[in-house]
C-alpha cells in the first residue's frame, strides 16, 4: 500500500494587492462595453421583432410554396407512372385477347381440315366398301 507522503500536492499561491484596481478596471470596461451594446429602446425592439417576425413568416410560405411544388412534381410522377402501367397493361390484355382470338381461330380452322379429312376417309371407305362388293356380285 501507498505511503501518504508518496501522494504528491499542489500548493496555490496568492498574491495580495491590484485585486481592487483589477475589479476597477473590470468594471469600467465592463460599462463601456455595456454602452456600446445597449439595448434599444422599446418602439426600436418591437418594430426589429415585426421586421423578424415578416422575415420568418416570408421564410416559412416560401418553404410552404416549395414542399407544395414538389408535392405536385411527385404527384405528377406518380400519375404519370400509373398512366404508363395502365398503357402497358391495356396493350397486354389487348395483345392476349388478340392471341387467343388468333388461336382459337387456328384451332377452328384445324378442327374443320380434320372433320373434313374424317368425312373423306369415311367417304372412301364407303366407295371401297362398295365397290368391293359390286365386284364379289360380279
Amino acid at each position: 500500500m501507498r505511503d501518504h507522503d508518496d501522494v504528491p500536492y499542489i500548493v496555490i499561491e496568492r498574491e495580495r494587492g491590484g485585486g481592487a484596481g483589477s475589479f476597477l478596471l473590470g468594471a469600467l470596461v465592463g460599462a463601456g462595453l455595456a454602452l456600446l451594446f445597449a439595448p434599444r429602446t422599446g418602439e426600436e425592439t418591437q418594430e426589429e421583432l415585426k421586421e423578424q417576425a415578416r422575415k420568418l413568416r416570408s421564410a416559412a410560405e416560401e418553404r410552404v410554396r416549395e414542399a407544395q411544388r414538389q408535392l405536385e412534381e411527385r404527384l405528377e410522377d406518380a400519375r404519370d407512372g400509373v398512366a404508363s402501367r395502365y398503357d402497358e397493361v391495356r396493350d397486354a390484355v389487348r395483345a392476349g385477347r388478340d392471341a387467343a382470338e388468333q388461336a382459337r381461330a387456328d384451332l377452328e380452322d384445324k378442327l374443320e381440315r380434320s372433320k373434313s379429312a374424317y368425312r373423306a376417309g369415311v367417304s372412301a371407305a364407303r366407295e371401297a366398301v362398295t365397290a368391293g362388293a359390286d365386284e364379289a356380285e360380279d
